[in-house]
């Protein structure tokens, strides 16, 4: 068992928020991208504004937070390919996972890097792309954060059921290849109507999932706390491996030309530590709109809260291939 596998089983562990939004809080120019081209590609900030990313990281661990997500949230072939950077995908996730690192090592207390894998821009289940495709583009960027020397990696803000198979059959297959493995964690993101963007359950989700040996599954992005209750609730019944909760600041809001998150610190650390005590969660932190400022309070609200024993009812069914 990993390090970051036994704390989480001691008691929840806190990871960040929302990297890109404090990225895009710092107004990123032409110039800061490198050009029209790659405007717009976050990612790209790890080659082109290295220091920036590495002051957000440390930002997020100065809040309290026990790991940080790598800037890869869209760092695959598939992504990339739309700015002309396809052929920076392993390069550019090793980077990715050694400025979260270095941040990472310099503390007294051992922090973590888990490796983010977004969901794309195309889903497989509708055409939008070849499964072998998609399998590929996810191969070399798991390749790329496994040589960075991530802890974990983290398949979140699923919507596709098929999208997420594929991302779990790269993920062992670039552990093989790159002869180390890790942690393998999946989270889903449910719309508000309950279900994923594509209509699959959650039951169903845990139902697909179970037998593909991933080590934790649970929910980010979407909606805020108050919405995830339920399909939260549905995991701590049933799911026989460590579940996590993510949810951003709130509903997001239209204001001008902005999204706007409408759950400040205090009342979303207490939304988040209620579901985590609640529902006996092993891992938790935040997504679209939480700063340093929603973690730190988080923490606060999160100290001295050791977990409690979950006995889960898993009824076995079956799913489609």
């Amino acid at each position: 068992m990993t390090a970051l596998a036994s704390l989480m089983l001691e008691r929840p562990v806190v990871l960040d928020g929302g990297l890109g939004t404090l990225l895009l809080a710092r107004r990123p120019t032409v110039e800061d991208f490198g050009g029209s081209r790659h405007e717009g590609c976050l990612e790209w900030l790890n080659r082109r504004r290295p220091r920036w990313v590495q002051e957000i990281h440390a930002a997020y661990l100065d809040a309290g937070a026990d790991g940080v997500e790598t800037n890869t949230f869209g760092a695959n072939a598939i992504v990339l390919g739309e700015y002309g950077l396809e052929a920076e995908v392993e390069a550019l996730n090793f980077e990715a996972a050694t400025l979260a690192r270095e941040v990472a090592r310099s503390y007294d207390r051992r922090r973590y890097v888990i490796g983010s894998v977004g969901p794309g821009t195309k889903l497989v289940t509708l055409g939008q792309v070849a499964l072998e495709t998609l399998e590929a583009s996810y191969q070399a960027q798991m390749r790329g954060l496994l040589r960075g020397g991530v802890d974990a990696l983290l398949l979140e803000t699923c919507q596709d059921l098929g999208q997420i198979k594929a991302a779990i059959r790269a993920a062992k297959a670039a552990m093989a290849e790159t002869k180390r493995a890790c942690p393998l964690w999946v989270q889903v993101t449910v719309e508000t109507t309950g279900t994923l963007l594509l209509g699959t359950e959650v039951g169903a989700v845990l139902t697909a999932l179970e037998p593909l040996g991933i080590d934790l599954l649970g929910l980010n992005c979407g909606t805020g706390p108050d919405e995830m209750q339920a399909p939260l609730a549905t995991l701590a019944e049933a799911a026989p491996m460590p579940i996590s909760c993510l949810p951003n600041a709130g509903l997001p809001e239209r204001r001008g030309n902005e999204l706007f998150y409408p759950l400040d610190p205090e009342a979303f650390a207490e939304k988040v530590a209620h579901l985590a005590k609640t529902h006996h969660v092993n891992v938790v932190g935040g997504c679209c709109g939480t700063t340093p400022e929603h973690i730190r309070a988080l923490v606060d609200r999160m100290s001295g809260l050791a977990l409690t024993h979950r006995v889960p009812r898993m009824d076995r069914s079956i799913s489609s291939l």
